[in-house]
């Protein structure tokens, strides 16, 4: 998937909301920008591998954001089953 289609995408946004989705096992597939603070990251990452989640880097937070049409960046992003 490339950054262009996440627009049209069914997705949720934000580390809360990506992590609740996770957990209710609706996720194809995480983003996770490469520029956002490991320490916050890395939980998410876990949880991603332990439910079998792909997860895809981004190259910084301002990226992830303007692709999902927001004016701030995000840290992680999950598209919806």
């Amino acid at each position: 998937m490339n950054l262009e289609t996440l627009k049209d995408a069914r997705k949720v946004i934000g580390l809360k909301q990506v992590t609740k989705a996770v957990k209710r096992h609706s996720t194809e597939l995480v983003l996770l920008a490469e520029d956002a603070d490991s320490r916050v990251t890395d939980p998410l990452r876990e949880l991603c591998e332990a439910e079998a989640v792909r997860v895809m880097e981004a190259e910084s937070m301002k990226e992830l954001g303007r692709a999902c049409g927001i004016e701030v960046g995000a840290a992680a992003i999950a598209v919806l089953k």
